[in-house]
């Protein structure tokens, strides 16, 4: 695409949206200081662009509804999330379910749990596929969010999204991954059929888990933002687009479990080659 005719996309779009011959990150600033945030603007605009780091966590926050659109309620808001953090994390400490030496994905975990009435009787109880699922999101929200308490309630408000939004949508995905993957290329997923690897690719990972402790952190941001601002179907994309990334690789393998495995650790690979959405 040239510089002119990226001018042009971005004029259309900044037209669309009250703005004009302003780049991404201006046009989010004048957004953000609007006394009343439009929430339909932010979701727009997150799903054409990255949200700028410094304005992910606010972004997120309000368009998850830790926070209301009204600016002169955020500092009030926040004062009242703060002391229920403080309050859920006492009670727990209090039944010694943590402590200060507990990680800090599995303290929120728990505050997750008491807070939705499914704290175990024992923290030793073997944890449910739904927490695991909890527990990588919080570990990969960790590395993005500094704030302990913006951490855990971004994390909550993103997982229950998964469990209301889109929770008809997500068992959708595999197979519109199929679907996408034979528009692309075709021998590709023949290959995965016949090695019987289809049905049992990393979709968990993948999907219920929005790719966490599997993308590298600058592609999961991305990719977090547009499920954030509500769409679930770039977790398909982006599935797609990491098969034929490694097309060479998994076509060299001959078996379903070999073909999982390299799919499932594939972090460093991403990382190592320069991947990026």
């Amino acid at each position: 695409m040239t510089d002119d005719s990226q001018r042009n996309f971005r004029s259309v779009y900044y037209e669309k949206v009250g703005f004009r011959g302003v780049e991404e990150k201006k046009s989010l600033e004048i957004l953000l200081k609007d006394d009343r945030l439009d929430t339909e603007k932010l979701c727009t605009f997150s799903q054409r662009f990255p949200l700028p780091s410094m304005y992910r966590a606010l972004v997120w926050k309000v368009l998850l509804g830790i926070l209301p659109p009204h600016h002169e309620s955020h500092a009030k808001v926040m004062m009242y999330r703060k002391e229920q953090y403080s309050d859920v994390l006492h009670a727990l400490k209090v039944v010694r379910f943590v402590s200060d030496a507990t990680p800090q994905a599995e303290v929120y975990l728990r505050m997750y749990q008491l807070e939705s009435g499914k704290l175990p009787r024992s923290p030793s109880f073997p944890l449910e596929p739904e927490d695991e699922v909890f527990l990588a999101i919080a570990k990969a929200m960790e590395e993005m969010v500094e704030d302990s308490v913006d951490c855990y309630w971004i994390t909550r408000r993103f997982v229950n999204q998964l469990n209301t939004k889109y929770r008809d949508s997500l068992p959708q995905l595999p197979k519109a991954f199929e679907q996408y993957l034979n528009l692309e290329d075709g021998r590709l997923l023949t290959h995965l059929k016949m090695c019987s690897a289809a049905p049992k690719l990393p979709y968990d990972l993948w999907f219920k888990r929005c790719f966490a402790g599997c993308l590298p952190e600058s592609s999961l941001q991305r990719v977090w933002d547009k499920v954030v601002s509500g769409s679930c179907k770039i977790l398909v994309f982006v599935a797609v687009e990491i098969l034929l990334t490694f097309k060479i690789k998994v076509m060299a393998l001959s078996s379903a479990e070999k073909i999982t495995k390299f799919l499932e650790n594939l972090e460093t690979g991403l990382s190592s080659s320069g991947w990026r959405l």
